[in-house]
């Protein structure tokens, strides 16, 4: 089983560390900005109808987009996490140090408070929130995120991490945002098939709208730990810990 690693300060502060906090600001700023955009452009155009399958496929659309374009810009310096439950199932399995993972997560979670500010001072809009649909308990609404951020962590371990991946290394980018499209598709008109605490938090924080935000915590945080110890476990054992230089997918 992997080696879940606490890390030193040392190495959370270097150089490369602090460039990596400072791309996956600007790539989860860039996703979220693209995401929320899509979700506020949609009301534009249907005078805030409720979503309907064209529109589903479109926000789909932007987020598969989105996550593949942002993941790529950020790959080399960061590992392109962009989400805060990617970067603990990554910890789990022993391929980033819980501190840096957690100066990750601060990074992540500014850069998506920043874009829904700015998306919406510049469309003069509110924001629109992860919630459930009529029927969906909070329970079904945890496991659905679990699942489908399961999903998106098998999906990473498998093209990004997995060393015999071989030249699945070069789509991972566009898995990765392909799973996200298929379970927005799949899961959106129940939850909102968030998968990323980050990408529901900013909304929340900006709109002031907390309820029910703590599912787009417990589900995500739980399937991406639950990835990263099943792949990691099962297919990938053993692993090494993390060495003082600390690697990325």
């Amino acid at each position: 089983m992997a080696k879940i690693a606490l890390g030193r300060f040392d190495d959370s502060f270097s150089i490369t560390s602090l460039k990596a906090y400072l791309a996956e600001f600007i790539a989860t700023f860039l996703f979220i900005f693209a995401g929320v955009g899509s979700a506020i452009a949609y009301n534009e155009l249907t005078s805030d109808a409720p979503l309907d399958p064209t529109g589903l496929v479109a926000v789909a659309l932007a987020h598969t987009f989105a996550v593949f374009v942002c993941v790529s810009i950020a790959w080399n310096i960061s590992g392109g996490h962009l989400n805060p439950a990617v970067t603990l199932g990554l910890a789990v399995g022993g391929n980033i140090t819980l501190l840096t993972g957690f100066f990750y997560w601060i990074a992540q979670v500014l850069g998506s408070i920043v874009a829904c500010l700015l998306v919406s001072f510049v469309t003069s809009k509110s924001t629109p929130t992860h919630g459930l649909a009529a029927g969906v308990s909070p329970i079904g609404g945890v496991v659905i995120e679990i699942v489908a951020t399961f999903a998106l962590l098998y999906t990473v371990y498998a093209t990004a991490v997995d060393p015999r991946k071989g030249s699945l290394r070069t789509i991972a980018p566009i898995a990765i945002g392909l799973i996200v499209g298929a379970n927005i598709l799949a899961f959106g008109p129940f939850s909102g098939a968030s998968m990323n605490p980050a990408r529901s938090f900013g909304p929340a924080v900006v709109s002031g709208n907390y309820a029910d935000n703590w599912i787009y915590w417990v589900g995500p945080l739980t399937g991406g730990a639950l990835g990263g110890l099943i792949y990691g476990g099962a297919f990938l054992c053993p692993y090494n810990s993390v060495s003082a230089t600390e690697t990325h997918p």
